[in-house]
């Protein structure tokens, strides 16, 4: 049989496995889901709640994270959520969650990459258990995957860029290391979008919530962001901490960790080419969290998607490491490796594919 026939064979196949895969791993995850459907969801829900009824924003009640009903998000994601206060919860929830798919895929769609490698990032959604486990849960991965690609796709246009890293900054605090590459890159007007956006969110907010959901938030996050000692936190701190290290080890590994992650990005910004360098920006706002949850890994489909673009199909191991028919042989220390090694690999691919003549040039 002719090759080329095979070769389209399969391209016209692809599409229908990415699909099958996308939908199928997410109803079944959501069919056996019971009483864990929106589990985080329902925080930002009960929030929103509170807001709509006068009362105050965050339950300060809380001493360690992971709990039911915690919401200690920052109170520039109240006004995005405030709408699905006037929802009951069980609505709420599947909008929301229906929200996120929504959000992954036309995400997905937008990546500045070929055609068969966003099938390739669809189908590796429905057999990753971080994505799968996000959209269950209620979690605003989805939402913080589709600005980091939109901040992708349009690198260089300051409003696109600005704004997508403003919302996923006001939605999550990570997404805020974006703001420092576009500093860091001499990409200005898309700061001054970006801050544009975060103070009319955090005025709105305050009008919404009050001045006290500051403090709040603040003394709450303190409370429940121990990087070593949180219960299912996969930081490599946390990770070693599990494995038998002592807490001052762990917290050495942990700082090792931070300082490193931060020193690949200042590399990539000046050596790798722009969008690898801001997808190690991606990856290093999860590194440098108190607390990296498995689902966060959902962020490493975007460097898979440039891995993958460049050619590197071993790329494709990072996703299915996680995937979620092995979630109950994954060793926990699989989470930090798959972020350290997408790190790894993004920054040297981008400064390959950076020209010679460019290399030690300024950025700009």
């Amino acid at each position: 049989m002719d090759r080329g026939f095979l070769v389209g064979l399969g391209r016209a196949g692809l599409p229908i496995v990415a699909l099958v895969s996308f939908f199928g791993g997410l109803a079944a995850t959501l069919a056996f889901a019971g009483d864990t459907l929106g589990f985080d969801f329902l925080a930002y829900h009960q929030a929103a709640v509170r807001l709509v009824g006068g009362e105050p924003l965050y339950d300060m009640s809380y001493t360690t994270t992971g709990g039911f009903g915690l919401f200690y998000y920052p109170p520039t994601f109240a006004p995005l959520i405030l709408p699905l206060g006037f929802l009951s919860a069980a609505t709420a929830t599947w909008a929301w969650i229906a929200g996120l798919v929504v959000a992954f895929v036309i995400g997905t769609a937008i990546l500045p990459v070929s055609r068969p490698v966003r099938w390739w990032i669809l189908l590796l959604a429905g057999w990753s258990f971080p994505f799968v486990y996000a959209v269950k849960l209620g979690q605003v991965g989805p939402l913080l995957f589709l600005t980091a690609a939109v901040g992708w796709r349009w690198i260089d246009a300051p409003v696109p860029l600005g704004a997508s890293t403003a919302i996923g900054t006001a939605i999550k605090l990570q997404p805020g290391v974006l703001l420092l590459w576009a500093l860091l890159t001499r990409r200005f007007a898309a700061v001054v979008v970006g801050a544009a956006v975060l103070a009319g969110l955090a005025l709105l907010a305050t009008v919404l919530a009050g001045t006290a959901a500051w403090g709040d938030f603040l003394t709450l996050v303190r409370a429940v962001s121990d990087p070593i000692s949180t219960p299912h936190n996969f930081t490599p701190g946390a990770v070693a901490f599990r494995l038998g290290v002592s807490s001052d080890v762990a917290s050495l590994i942990q700082l090792a960790s931070m300082v490193g992650a931060i020193g690949v990005l200042l590399v990539a910004i000046r050596w790798s080419v722009a969008e690898a360098s801001y997808l190690a920006a991606v990856v290093v706002g999860q590194l440098i969290s108190p607390i990296l949850w498995d689902h966060y890994a959902i962020l490493l489909l975007l460097p898979v998607a440039y891995l993958l673009a460049a050619g590197r199909w071993w790329a494709l191991a990072i996703p299915l490491v996680t995937a979620w028919p092995f979630v109950a042989i994954t060793p926990p220390i699989a989470y930090p490796v798959a972020f350290w090694v997408t790190l790894l690999a993004t920054t040297w691919v981008g400064r390959a594919a950076r020209p010679a003549t460019a290399i030690g040039e300024p950025v700009g």
